[in-house]
């Protein structure tokens, strides 16, 4: 059984970085995608990044240029660096991890940003 653990959210001013980690127990090896999602007040959850097990990274076009998506293998943790913020990467942020044959959650961590 796997459990992720985000942590990293909080509230930032406009232009600021924030780092979110999802932590991850259980085995994550063989085929797999790694991923963060984000859903905003009245809207449905969107695809942010991922990673899979091949080292392939996947960017929204929103965020492309300023969030940073990577796997630390060895401590199994999924990060998201997230530079130059905008108020409308306001949302709840969720790491995700697919398998072929099963989907995991964690119960999210929110980013806010406002000045």
């Amino acid at each position: 059984q796997v459990q992720l653990v985000e942590s990293g959210g909080g509230l930032v001013q406009p232009g600021g970085s924030l780092r979110l980690s999802c932590a991850t127990s259980g085995s994550i090896g063989g085929i797999y995608v790694m991923g963060w999602y984000r859903r905003a007040p009245g809207n449905q959850r969107e695809l942010v990044a991922s990673i899979n097990n091949f080292g392939r990274t996947n960017y929204a076009d929103d965020v492309k240029g300023r969030f940073t998506i990577s796997l630390d293998n060895a401590e199994k943790t999924l990060l998201l660096q997230m530079n130059s913020l905008k108020p409308e990467d306001t949302a709840v942020y969720y790491c995700n991890l697919r398998k072929p044959v099963s989907d995991y959650w964690g119960q999210g961590t929110q980013v806010a940003v406002s000045s």
